[in-house]
């Protein structure tokens, strides 16, 4: 993380146009990492309900895309990097207490796992796939008998990385936005539910859309409370806190939060879903699409408006 970050000043009510510290890199990295851990949960939860045929999108199908978006992922967090040539350096130790060791080593595991993973699936989706060498598809069938215990550590992983993506921000004490332990869970329930998002998108299953439906009206009721909850806890501490929470309740962030990230990420996609779910003729694709779309502008206006939260000196 750059050194500007943890730089105390006083809180800017305007926008800063002079900052540029993350612009689009960082709520990149953490929205492509919730999404994929939202993916790997649902693909390791339902192979160890034993439901691999009756939601073939979500164990493997959109499991597929697990990698791409984890290696984007990290470039986008290694193009954002100060020193990165030094970046070896995190997994020189490991420090329990440091988020970013918690990330590095998360990352270094998630990532061949769902590259061994999205092998196994294509494997299963294309049959008739010519591998060329024997050696291969010998080795996915030993694979394939670990399959249960892999997806056990996709489930555990997925969690792991999608509350992460919060903490990494939560750890900045000097931000008062971002100092808030809801931001973890409340990072989590959003990749979780950007992941269902996906799978919708991806299906050609009514049966697994309309299941995912209701996972993700769940996910969005819960991504609501936790929002509200935050806010409450900001208004009912410290001065510095408020004034974090005022940027959203008629400060600078108020149209682009709650316009964006609540009404058109949250609240139209759940009214779509309950509608759909109720066989009303609605476009599939609109809420889920807006639930990724909300769901990267959380990401965005947190981190931006993080660095506009400053303690008072």
């Amino acid at each position: 993380m750059r050194e500007e970050l943890i730089v105390s000043g006083r809180m800017n009510p305007m926008i800063d146009p002079q900052l540029h510290i993350w612009e689009w890199h960082i709520p990149a990295y953490l929205f492509l990492g919730g999404l994929a851990a939202g993916i790997m949960f649902f693909a390791g939860y339902f192979t160890i309900k034993g439901k691999e045929e009756q939601y073939p999108t979500a164990t493997k199908l959109a499991p597929i895309f697990v990698p791409v978006l984890l290696v984007l992922g990290l470039l986008f967090l290694f193009l954002d990097l100060k020193h990165k040539l030094y970046f070896w350096r995190l997994y020189t130790a490991i420090k329990l207490e440091s988020p970013m060791s918690w990330g590095a080593w998360t990352l270094m595991l998630v990532t061949p796992l769902s590259m061994v993973w999205a092998a196994l699936n294509i494997k299963a989706l294309f049959p008739k796939w010519d591998w060329k060498f024997k050696v291969i598809d010998d080795a996915l069938e030993v694979i394939r008998t670990y399959k249960t215990p892999m997806a056990w550590g996709m489930v555990i992983l997925a969690v792991i990385l999608g509350i992460y993506t919060g903490i990494l921000l939560s750890a900045f004490n000097a931000r008062p936005l971002w100092n808030t332990s809801i931001l973890g869970p409340l990072f989590l329930t959003s990749g979780l539910s950007t992941g269902a998002a996906a799978v919708i998108v991806l299906s050609k299953s009514k049966e697994e859309r309309h299941v995912f439906a209701k996972i993700d009206l769940l996910l969005i009721a819960i991504e609501l409370f936790l929002i509200v909850h935050m806010f409450m806890g900001f208004r009912a501490s410290t001065q510095v806190q408020i004034d974090a929470a005022n940027m959203f309740l008629g400060g600078p962030f108020t149209a682009p939060f709650w316009v964006l990230v609540v009404g058109f990420g949250l609240m139209i996609p759940a009214t779509l879903e309950i509608l759909e779910l109720r066989n009303k003729k609605i476009p599939y694709m609109v809420a889920p699409v807006l639930v990724l779309v909300g769901g990267f502008a959380f990401r965005f206006i947190i981190t931006y408006a993080g660095q506009m939260s400053r303690w008072l000196y």
